[in-house]
């Protein structure tokens, strides 16, 4: 195997597993050990390293190995960052999996938006951007990596109601009864005007950010 791609997979695998550690397992004896503020510094300080490492080691290794799916997997996973990106701009809404004083009291209410959809807006759409790459087939180290923010997406999504349920209790299984993890599609077209719009714009312009960033045209910019 490359040692680019084995150097990536030891990346990934820091970034995905300090994440979780820090986020569970160690969260209180760090906090207890360094306060708040210095458990949110070196929580930072870690993610940015280890980010950083899996930036390197993704440029390092080669970028287009794979066969790819041609055009038919680039209108898949343009279709999928549609909804990606409106899971994205509703999931700031009246969320009370964010840090917000008001987290209970939104967990008591009605869902709305694309909280109807799933309450992990944010953690799906990070799962499905990743999926969309996926589909591409393009590079091994879009695989390995795309696969991993898939992972930390996914179960993180399910450590986090873990978590939620010691810190919130009835509040959060209140909210847990009216909203599900997985996602609930048929909810989408009804999440709001404005996730929609911002969801569309969020779309064209990143979508148009990706030939810059990464040297490819991506979503419809690859056809116009």
């Amino acid at each position: 195997m490359n040692g680019a791609i084995i150097e990536l997979i030891a990346a990934n695998a820091a970034f995905v597993g300090t994440h979780f550690l820090m986020s569970h397992p160690l969260r209180a004896s760090m906090v207890k050990a360094m306060g708040n503020a210095g458990f949110q510094i070196a929580y930072s300080v870690v993610s940015l390293a280890t980010l950083a490492w899996v930036y390197f080691a993704f440029t390092d290794a080669p970028p287009a190995d794979l066969p790819g799916t041609g055009q038919i997997g680039w209108a898949i996973a343009t279709l999928i960052t549609l909804p990606v990106m409106v899971l994205y701009a509703g999931s700031m809404m009246g969320n009370p999996a964010l840090p917000t004083p008001k987290a209970e009291e939104q967990a008591r209410a009605e869902p709305k938006g694309v909280l109807k959809v799933t309450r992990h807006p944010m953690m799906w759409g990070f799962a499905l951007w990743a999926l969309s790459h996926m589909i591409l087939f393009w590079s091994v180290r879009t695989m390995i990596t795309a696969f991993a923010i898939a992972v930390l997406a996914l179960i993180g999504a399910k450590f986090q109601d873990r978590k939620k349920q010691v810190l919130m209790g009835e509040a959060w299984a209140e909210w847990e009864s009216k909203t599900s993890f997985w996602p609930r599609w048929g909810a989408l077209p009804s999440a709001g005007a404005l996730p929609w719009a911002l969801g569309l714009i969020f779309f064209v312009f990143f979508s148009w950010l990706h030939l810059p960033i990464a040297g490819i045209p991506a979503g419809i910019w690859r056809w116009f």
